[in-house]
């Protein structure tokens, strides 16, 4: 069972993070077969997620259901989050949300 456990989680599948002015996102794409066993009324706590294979640093949280694809686990962490502690550091804070805003206003001059 390990290994069935060990080969699915080496399928999971990771986007790109993007943000808005308050968090960063990630979506996690699980083998279907992976998700099928996972609660489906209720978000998971970060040890049940990493128990299923999902790998990322510190911070993140399960913070809704996709119900129409109930195998895409959506994350979030606010911004200037340290992936080493988990914790949001002030600076980091501030220069995500300073680099939220320049992309923002570049955006909208094209």
């Amino acid at each position: 069972e390990l290994y069935g456990l060990r080969t699915m989680a080496s399928r999971i599948e990771y986007s790109e993070k993007y943000t808005d002015d308050a968090f960063e996102y990630r979506h996690v794409i699980l083998p279907k077969e992976l998700a099928k066993n996972l609660p489906k009324a209720r978000l998971l706590g970060e040890q049940e997620w990493r128990g299923i294979g999902v790998q990322q640093s510190r911070g993140w949280q399960h913070y809704a259901i996709h119900r129409p694809e109930p195998h895409i686990l959506l994350f979030r962490r606010p911004l200037g989050t340290d992936p080493v502690t988990g914790k949001v550091d002030v600076e980091l804070e501030r220069d995500a949300k300073e680099a939220y805003n320049a992309s923002l206003a570049a955006n909208q001059r094209k």
